[in-house]
């Protein structure tokens, strides 16, 4: 079983930056295709970003795209999300995710998730 763990949410000023950490268990993350989505208030989750178990395939939602960037670093069984230009519509409980091989957009497709971590953007 995989457990995720996100850290690096917290209240920033709109145009600022945040990096999140997503730190995985076990010792085959390398396996894994890694996703951030993310839950407004009152608003369903959605696909942020997402990594291939490789880096070679990186997916972006069309809202984050030039100002978030994914990365893997399977040495460390870590995935990141630096997040640039952030905007108050970007407040959000940003989920990590995981499934094997193939990075996908599709929230079900994802087997293992993360607690959460909040991301607050003010205006």
């Amino acid at each position: 079983q995989v457990q995720l763990v996100e850290s690096g949410g917290e209240l920033v000023q709109a145009g600022g930056s945040l990096r999140l950490s997503c730190a995985a268990s076990g010792r085959t993350f390398s396996r894994y295709a890694m996703g951030w989505f993310r839950q407004a208030p009152g608003k369903e989750r959605e696909f942020v970003a997402g990594v291939d178990w490789s880096g070679g395939r990186i997916l972006y939602a069309d809202s984050v795209k030039g100002r978030f960037i994914i990365s893997k670093d399977n040495a460390k069984n870590t995935v990141y999300l630096q997040m640039n230009s952030l905007k108050p519509e970007d407040t959000a409980i940003y989920y990590c995710a995981a499934r094997l091989w193939t990075v996908i957009m599709l929230e079900h497709e994802y087997e293992y998730w993360g607690q959460g971590t909040q991301v607050t953007v003010s205006s």
